[in-house]
């Protein structure tokens, strides 16, 4: 197995799904001669020429726009934004039509279509250029929303996206793109949205996140193994809508105890609904109060205090520590 960047793996997803099916279509503002600004688009105009890699007037509303009726004339297309920031000129043709036309044709016609957007903190960006809003999108019936980790689960999960029969909104921690590199199979594979990962088994306090912060998490788990003896489990969501209620709460009967983490602003957060579905179905297990560590409820900073902002190991362990000590 190849060793590949998240870049790499999302770019080898896009050319597996344009090869296995002609009904692929990609769009977007700088996608093809300029293989898109994070150059996960790269070489595709090349192999596939300009009526399946389409560059686009910079128009997010027009972007998504188009995609939805390419969806309903009976393509696959897979639309990219940007920087997720920008998304919102966008927005009312997601939540208008995207998220509404298989309820408001009582099943005649889906959209089969995705829209990726870069998201989140961690490359000393600004405001627009960094923040993590999933909430929004998880919020909205009748959309799939999908943050993958690493290099394998993107390349598994754009993949399953990309075939899914209804919209899926496709979050890329770009904090993640180049940051490290992991095994991505030769073959095509696909992961099932709406399904949650333990990437590591313990018994003493579960830890539960997703995209970019699932690396401090590991690294928090590790400082706790070492210096504390604490076993800690990790659940990655990896989608975060539909939610997987049922391995988050199996691991909390486990552990007993509970701390959620994310970039993303706390007031109304995933974190929030992760601790309503633990109360709801494990409470008499807890053995603690749980815990969420988030990113502020401001505007993302400025550089200077971006590390400030973001969670980090040393805070997620102290907050782990702090659960463990009630």
């Amino acid at each position: 197995m190849a060793q590949l960047t998240m870049v790499a793996a999302l770019n080898k997803a896009l050319d597996d799904a344009l090869r296995a099916d002609e009904s692929v279509v990609l769009l977007g503002q700088d996608i093809g001669v300029d293989e898109g600004v994070f150059r996960v688009t790269a070489d595709l105009l090349k192999r596939y020429g300009e009526k399946r890699v389409i560059d686009t007037p910079l128009a997010e509303g027009a972007i998504v726009g188009g995609a939805i009726g390419m969806a309903l004339y009976g393509l696959k297309p897979v639309a990219e934004m940007q920087f997720s920031g920008f998304a919102y000129q966008a927005y009312h043709q997601v939540e208008q039509h995207v998220s509404r036309f298989r309820n408001r044709t009582r099943g005649r016609f889906g959209v089969p279509l995705v829209v990726r957007m870069p998201y989140g903190g961690g490359i000393r960006a600004v405001e627009h250029h960094s923040e993590s809003r999933e909430a929004i999108y998880a919020h909205t019936p009748g959309l799939k929303m999908v943050i993958p980790s690493g290099p394998r689960n993107a390349r598994a999960l754009l993949l399953a996206s990309i075939f899914d029969p209804d919209p899926v909104i496709f979050f890329e921690p770009k904090q993640v793109y180049r940051s490290f590199r992991e095994e991505v199979p030769d073959e095509p594979e696909q992961m099932p949205i709406g399904k949650a990962q333990v990437v590591r088994e313990g018994t003493d306090i579960t830890l539960v996140s997703y995209g970019a912060m699932m690396r401090p998490t590991l690294e928090a788990a590790e400082d706790l193994a070492e210096q504390d003896r604490v076993s800690a489990e990790i659940v990655d969501l990896l989608s975060v809508a539909p939610l997987d209620t049922e391995t988050i709460v199996h691991s909390v009967r486990k552990t007993g105890r509970a701390v959620v983490i994310h970039e993303g602003p706390r007031r109304c957060g995933i974190g929030a609904e992760v601790v309503a579905r633990i109360v709801e179905k494990a409470l008499l297990h807890l053995e603690a109060p749980i815990r969420r560590l988030t990113g502020y409820d401001t505007q993302f900073p400025y550089f200077a205090r971006e590390r400030a902002f973001l969670p980090n190991a040393d805070r997620i362990a102290h907050a782990a520590r702090e659960v463990l000590a009630f």
